[in-house]
């Protein structure tokens, strides 16, 4: 049970502290962090204190680059650890408490607009990508000239993509380069009015042209790890990139190539048994999985009204990072919905895995809507902010009185009819968690049970002298039977008490239990029907 929920106790004990050793060469840092270009941003702007911003797996130069960093530029420099939620997001709350005026983010990034306005510049990173060979195998998979092909890559292969279009634009006709959605500078604003930003990037379209019409060849990965579950990059780009288009996959040290085309089948695959989990569904975790992205109390507000809408009962859960252990605290939920950035949401699950399934935004609109997807919508989309109002892709509920919501349907899991929602206005306050009684009296539900969304009376009610309907508490009040329910102050309400000796041992033999073996004791006249256990 302890491996399966969490680490060894021992791990925690045997773990050693320390600062994390230098990962790059020190003639290496102003290449590879780019430190030239940040040095211009920081005087620029005039900052006197700057947030920086590193993963776990580079903090072992973060001391070094903020060293350089505050010699060159003479501003104070902040070293950012300790996400709450990712690293791929930028931690604009941490900054403003840091103080800082402006922040600098290094590494793989979900480039999502953060929720408050802050001067941000990203640092990517600079991988060395074999040009040659990725244009020989670019080559070998597109023997057609004139058929219209994406460039993509990973963002720290990012730089080499304008030098590989460089060796294929002469022989091809119609090639696409895709470039990293970098904020623009605020007095450029309309460098490129006509690039469509999706998938955190820019695709300069011609005009009349659409994605939809355009393969894809993707530079990163490696040779060894070719599963693109273990990449929430290239994850998000495969379950929206269009069904009928070949994806290409190089790697950018051997330039050996992979067709997606199967991978992607098995992703599209795996939401639609999500979106079937999620329709089964009467109870619903809302995870908060960030804070600073922009939208995402819109987006939490639009969840809710799609759940209530669809006759199911949700729950807002702010835990940090979701984990096997935090969620299954919460037995009574059917399914989870994650409201992260894309790459969080797709992020690759534990080895322990969940005892619930964690969907993302995208499958809990699939499953409560029954307006969706609209016509023509191809793509399986990834960022809650594409079905807020205001985007292309978002899809209004239908009115109470639409035939949608009395359309049956059979659950592709159990096999069972599926009853349609009894849709609610989400101003509506009245009883909705009483369930009847053969005895005709109306009992109080769990709102996390069974029957939580019912809401029927007796058609043998007496009227008013009828006195057995009794209204739920909280939506909350199955969370009052824990043992545990948190800690809360009560100041002056708990006298005090003298400090006594705690027990000692551990929880399944303490040293005052003795033995923690059981017998039986002889029954007496009184305990004839039933047996009695006795220590």
């Amino acid at each position: 049970m302890e491996s399966t929920f969490s680490s060894p106790a021992e791990a925690a004990l045997q773990r050693e502290a320390g600062v994390p050793a230098l990962l790059t060469p020190r003639e290496d840092l102003d290449r590879v962090y780019e430190l030239e270009r940040v040095t211009k941003f920081v005087c620029d702007l005039g900052c006197q204190q700057v947030a920086l911003q590193f993963p776990d797996q580079l903090l072992g130069d973060a001391g070094a680059v903020a060293a350089r960093l505050e010699e060159v530029t003479g501003s104070k420099m902040f070293i950012l650890g300790d996400t709450a939620y990712g690293s791929c997001c930028v931690d604009v709350l941490g900054a403003e408490q840091a103080g800082a005026q402006a922040l600098i983010h290094f590494g793989p990034a979900c480039l999502s607009p953060p929720a408050r306005l802050l001067p941000v510049t990203f640092v990517l990173g600079q991988r060395s990508v074999a040009l040659e060979l990725c244009a020989k195998a670019f080559e070998a998979q597109n023997p057609d000239t004139t058929a219209p092909v994406v460039l993509l890559s990973e963002p720290a292969c990012a730089h080499a993509l304008e030098a590989l279009a460089t060796l294929l634009c002469p022989k091809y006709q119609d090639l696409l380069i895709s470039s990293p959605a970098l904020p623009l500078p605020a007095e450029s604003p309309s460098s490129q009015p006509q690039s469509l930003e999706r998938f955190g990037r820019r695709f300069p379209l011609s005009p009349g042209r659409h994605l939809e019409e355009y393969g894809a060849f993707y530079v990163g990965g490696s040779q060894a790890s070719s599963d693109p579950s273990l990449d929430p990059d290239l994850s998000r780009l495969l379950l929206g990139w269009a069904p009928g288009q070949p994806f290409i996959s190089c790697c950018p040290d051997t330039g050996q190539t992979q067709d997606q085309g199967a991978q992607a089948g098995r992703l599209r695959a795996r939401r639609l048994y999500l979106v079937e989990r999620a329709r089964d569904a009467r109870v619903v975790g809302l995870l908060a999985g960030t804070l600073g992205v922009a939208q995402h109390r819109e987006a939490l507000a639009h969840l809710r009204k799609l759940t209530q809408a669809a006759g199911k009962r949700s729950y807002v859960l702010a835990l940090g990072r979701p984990t096997p252990a935090k969620l299954a605290n919460f037995p009574e939920m059917d399914v989870f919905v994650l409201l992260s950035c894309p790459l969080g949401a797709l992020a690759p699950q534990p080895s322990g895995g969940f005892l619930r399934p964690v969907l993302t935004p995208c499958e809990l609109e699939a499953a409560c809507n029954p307006a969706w997807p609209p016509p023509g919508l191809a793509p399986h989309l990834t960022h809650y902010a594409e079905l807020l109002p205001g985007s292309p892709f978002h899809v209004p509920l239908p009115p109470p009185e639409s035939e949608l919501w009395d359309t049956p349907d059979v659950s592709l899991i159990s096999g069972e009819l599926r009853p349609p929602p009894s849709w609610k206005s989400p101003n509506d306050t009245r009883c909705s968690a009483l369930t009847p009684r053969p005895q005709l009296e109306l009992a109080e539900s769990s709102p996390a049970g069974k029957h939580a969304n019912s809401c029927r009376l007796l058609d043998a009610c007496p009227g008013p002298a009828h006195t057995a309907c009794t209204l739920s508490p909280s939506p909350a009040s199955f969370l009052s039977s824990r043992s545990w329910q948190g800690l809360e102050p009560r100041l002056g309400q708990t006298p005090v008490k003298e400090a006594i000796s705690g027990r000692r041992g551990i929880a399944i033999a303490y040293e005052d239990e003795g033995s923690s073996s059981y017998h039986v004791r002889p029954e007496s006249e009184g305990d004839k029907a039933a047996g009695t256990c006795a220590p």
